[in-house]
């Protein structure tokens, strides 16, 4: 049981992470800075980032409730 609970763990963290850089890389094809303010560079980046995690995390959550989800119908056919 604990190691099916640490597989999770670390699936997750995997899957976060890979979702990290996969946003943060499409992101980059924005232009998003001309919506801020010129001069203003220490805050686009905090927004990047925070968009970046903000994508990432629901994308992330998605993958995770899906894979869940495929787990679960081995129930069905018991």
């Amino acid at each position: 049981m604990e190691s099916v609970i640490a597989g999770n763990a670390i699936l997750g963290i995997c899957v976060n992470l890979i979702f990290i850089a996969i946003t943060w890389w499409s992101l980059q094809s924005l232009q998003i800075d001309k919506l801020f303010k010129k001069g203003k560079t220490m805050q686009i980046q905090v927004f990047y980032i925070l968009l970046t995690i903000s994508i990432a995390q629901l994308a992330s959550d998605f993958v995770m409730s899906y894979f869940q989800y495929t787990q679960g119908l081995q129930y069905l056919f018991q």
